[in-house]
């Protein structure tokens, strides 16, 4: 991987000026921004944070260190700064340093602009002074890199793909992180049904990096949209030694083998990938990437009809101290899965409380998207669990073509799919019944080859009669 870190002439040369004297303050900002590409803790340095530490170490007054600093704590571990006092603090700092500082360039200013309005939860404001930073400076890869993982959080499939098409033919092979943008337009390109494309892209970038673990979950996604599960297990089979260095990758790596076993109908194999895998890494991380992945997980197991026995106890307390960040929709989601599934009534109320707060009292994109899909969303998850199916249905079906707001990956949110399916299965109304078959039938034109469509097709067409 590359570690060649750059020094202050080495970013002024590439048009990158930094606003620091530190030869060790830059180098280490050249590591962290690295890692965060890369999906990888350098051990030498002492992963992320120690790399974090080292640069604010050489350079307190470092202020690009400080808006990398502060975009990894709003986008790792689903901090709410209306919640935690020291991010409010080093938000503040941050602007401080910005206003005392004339020399700071405008690409710098813009960085921190774009910080503040991400912080206050203005996600769409923030991508637009990102991709205004990416005109003048297309090889700015935090930019890009902020830019592409708000675009996931929002949903938008198009900018994944286009954020990196603007830049890309900008960027050199012999640039420092090129095989990296390869790789990140590979994930847009899948995410917009391009599989063809994105799989040669996801393979050129890992001819580039055997060890980048992001083009390895490209391919993923790809044999899971196409259908291709006992590919894709080979792959992550004979694969593993390199994507699992991804440290920050590896449990959502684990969570896509474990989907093709649920996919194949091997739950024993899917339980034990959860068990082995998944949980243990997610306990270990705090990573909201992780906590969604056990909460998504269980609940596909769920509804499969798999004895989960007390699994959500587990998966509860790796979710319980999120129960008032309402930082994403989609979050918010499988915070409340976790809930329901560990029978907390009490968490649940909380929770749905605090949600009708946020709504009503804040302002952002996040309350917006909450507001038009997520509380209707919400309702049908408790619906579910009261056994309540056809309110499910009635809920959930005339914000369907909605869902894709809450962000996440298609596979992600395929979750909520499965979901309104057995639920319109369950219910007692024979027009759901039709409803599960029409979707269905969308389905599996979308993805001929999946084993879980066919169980459930042959659920439905028993319950009609067909």
């Amino acid at each position: 991987m590359y570690s060649n870190w750059r020094s202050p002439q080495d970013w002024r040369s590439q048009g990158l000026d930094l606003n620091t004297t530190s030869t060790d303050a830059s180098k280490m900002f050249d590591a962290i921004v690295t890692q965060y590409t890369g999906w990888y803790d350098d051990e030498n340095l002492g992963g992320m944070t120690g790399t974090l530490n080292k640069m604010l170490v050489a350079d307190p007054d470092f202020v690009m260190g400080h808006v990398v600093r502060n975009g990894l704590e709003l986008l790792g571990t689903g901090s709410n700064i209306r919640l935690c006092s020291r991010l409010q603090d080093d938000v503040s700092r941050m602007v401080k340093l910005s206003s005392m500082q004339p020399s700071l360039t405008q690409r710098e200013q813009k960085h921190v602009a774009a910080l503040v309005a991400w912080s206050n939860g203005e996600m769409e404001q923030a991508s637009n002074v990102w991709e205004d930073i990416l005109v003048d400076h297309p090889n700015d890869v935090l930019a890009l890199k902020f830019a592409y993982d708000n675009y996931f959080y929002l949903g938008n499939s198009n900018q994944i793909r286009d954020c990196v098409a603007r830049v890309l033919p900008m960027w050199k092979p012999t640039m420092p992180l090129y095989g990296y943008i390869v790789s990140m337009h590979s994930f847009g390109l899948e995410e917009t049904n391009l599989y063809s494309e994105a799989e040669n892209a996801a393979r050129t970038a890992l001819s580039i990096n055997p060890k980048d673990g992001w083009a390895t979950h490209t391919l993923c996604h790809v044999m899971e949209m196409m259908g291709r599960q006992h590919e894709g297990i080979y792959m992550l089979e004979k694969t593993g030694q390199y994507w699992q260095t991804c440290g920050m990758l590896a449990c959502h790596n684990f969570w896509h083998w474990a989907l093709y076993y649920i996919e194949l109908g091997d739950y024993e194999t899917a339980l034990s990938l959860f068990d082995e895998e998944v949980t243990k890494r997610a306990i270990s991380s705090g990573a909201m990437l992780d906590i969604v992945d056990i909460c998504s997980l269980l609940y596909r197991l769920q509804l499969e009809g798999v004895s989960v026995e007390d699994r959500w106890e587990k998966v509860y307390d790796v979710c319980k101290s999120h129960l008032h960040d309402h930082i994403l929709t989609f979050n918010d989601m499988h915070i409340l899965i976790s809930c329901l599934g560990a029978g907390q009534k009490q968490a649940v109320k909380e929770m749905m409380d605090s949600i009708e707060v946020f709504v009503r009292e804040s302002k952002g994109t996040n309350r917006d998207i909450t507001a038009e899909v997520g509380s209707q969303l919400f309702q049908a998850f408790i619906a579910y669990n009261d056994e309540d199916y056809s309110k499910v249905v009635d809920l959930i079906n005339p914000v369907r073509s909605k869902i894709i707001k809450i962000g996440g990956s298609h596979a992600q949110r395929d979750l909520i799919n499965q979901f309104l399916i057995q639920a319109a299965i369950k219910s007692n109304k024979k027009t759901h019944h039709n409803l599960a078959r029409a979707l269905l039938n969308e389905r599996k034109l979308l993805k001929p080859s999946s084993p879980l469509t066919d169980r459930l097709t042959d659920k439905v067409m028993q319950i009609l009669g067909d």
